[in-house]
This record gives structure tokens, sequence and C-alpha cells, in this order.
């Protein structure tokens, strides 16, 4: 069963996305990275939705969703997909970030703990490190001076290491970031810049689990450094996998992520 939802935010505009599985499942909630859309999820979705509600969503700024009036910070977009959750009715679901997604969904996190049944690091991390205001300074201007062209075949190359160019699997992804609009990446480079939802740890009583691409540089080792004190945490490294191991290589990245799921919707189903 799939459906398409158009939720409404507070502040006006709506947020596009959809929801696979059957109805009474658990619910497991995906959020995207900068520069891409929902379906950068589809090979998770595809091989869940036959025993999970999945819903998917494009961030404000990307995709189908509204356009931002100006600057975004974590707040906003985790404001946007608490709105986004009572749309849809869900009131427990584990919340999976890729990247900007993280933090999106700490600050969603911080808001409603009592909704997390557990929780899905991908490629991401709870602050930024310091002096990044100059790289998302430059990406931003560059958006606005070149268009989205060249941000796609600059960020595709970093992303996806050891893939070339011109195969399939960049071209889509290419495609994807082409594609979104200058102003709502213009309005993430903002939140990106310089943020802090570490607060949101205190609240991560739940299970958690940290994925994380082999070759994404620092990724890897500060997933483990911000998330490895807290109570109930495992990780896991995608092999051969860049900045988006979801959608590199998802074979092992679903691997590594539906026995995690399939775990917390047994212990869901025990509880009293």
């Amino acid at each position: 069963m799939t459906r398409i939802v158009s939720a409404p935010l507070p502040d006006g505009g709506q947020l596009n996305a959809r929801i696979d599985g059957p109805s009474g499942a658990p619910w497991v909630v995906f959020s995207n990275s900068v520069l891409t859309d929902l379906s950068i999820w589809d090979a998770q979705a595809s091989v869940l939705s036959d025993r999970f509600q999945v819903l998917r969503y494009d961030q404000r700024g990307h995709g189908d969703s509204s356009l931002p009036d100006g600057p975004m910070s974590f707040d906003s977009y985790g404001a946007d997909l608490t709105a986004l959750l009572d749309h849809c009715g869900v009131t427990r679901c584990v919340l999976i970030g890729l990247s900007m997604g993280v933090p999106t969904c700490l600050a969603a996190a911080r808001a409603r703990p009592d909704r997390v049944a557990a929780f899905v690091v991908v490629d991401g991390v709870a602050r930024s490190a310091a002096g990044r205001e100059a790289f998302w300074t430059e990406r931003r201007e560059t958006a606005h001076a070149d268009g989205m062209t060249r941000i796609a075949a600059e960020t595709t190359a970093r992303w996806l290491p050891d893939v070339d160019a011109g195969a399939p699997l960049a071209q889509g992804l290419i495609a994807m970031i082409a594609a979104t609009p200058v102003e709502g990446f213009a309005a993430a480079t903002h939140a990106l810049a310089s943020y802090d939802q570490s607060a949101a740890l205190a609240s991560l009583t739940c299970p958690v689990l940290g994925l994380a691409g082999e070759k994404d540089g620092a990724m890897p080792d500060a997933i483990r450094t911000q998330f490895g004190p807290l109570p109930d945490v495992r990780f896991d490294t995608i092999p051969g996998a860049g900045h988006v191991p979801n959608f590199q290589c998802p074979e092992a990245f679903n691997a590594a992520l539906a026995p995690f799921l399939d775990a917390v919707a047994q212990d869901q189903q025990e509880l009293p």
C-alpha cells in the first residue's frame, strides 16, 4: 500500500511525503540529506515495506516540498519533521537520518523523546566540526553564481568514491542533486554551517545504531566519538561506501539495518 502525503507546516507551505507498507505495522521514518530527496531511500523502502510502515519525505527546500522563506536552522527542520509525524498520526517510530537528516531527527527527538522507539545515525553527527562556515559559504555562493550543475558534479565525486562519473549510479545522484532548488540548498547551508544538537543525546535512552560509509573520511570515527557514550548503541561500517552508503551500497547497508529494525519491532511487540 502506497500513500502520497502533503503535510501542512505551521508557518505555511507543505512537506511532500510518501508512506509504503501495511497499515498498523511499526513505523520507520527516514529523513534525507542535503541535496537529495526521498528517493535516496528507495532501496530501503523496497525491502522494508512488507513489514513496516515506511515514511519518507523531502526536507523543506528539497524535492517537492515547499521552499523556505530564508535561512533554515535545525530547530526549524526538526519542527517540520514533528509536524509531519503529527499529520500522519505517528505516535512511536524508528527515526533514521542521513547526514543532514541526523541533526533534523535529533531536534525532533528532543522535542518528543516519547516518540522515538530507536534511532539510526547514517553518516551524520550531532554537532558540526569547527570551521565549516567557510566551506558552506563557498558552496552557497557557487550555487547562486553557477546553478546546481556544478554543485551536482562536485558533490557526487566526493560522495561516491571509486564510482565513475558516467556510471548510472553517479548519473542518478547527479540528476537528483541538480534538481534541488538553489534556494532550498542555500537555506540548508546556513543550518549546516554551525550547529549543535548534542543536547538531544540525553533523551536517547532507546537503542541506537550508527552506520557510516568506510570511505567517508573522518565520519566513521566522528559518529563513534559523538554517539559512543549512549547507553544502548552499536556501530557498523559499510565497506567501500562513501557519504551515502544506503544509495551506493544498498545490499550491504540493508543487511546492517534490517536486523536492528526487526529486533526493535520485536521488543515493541513484547512490551506489556
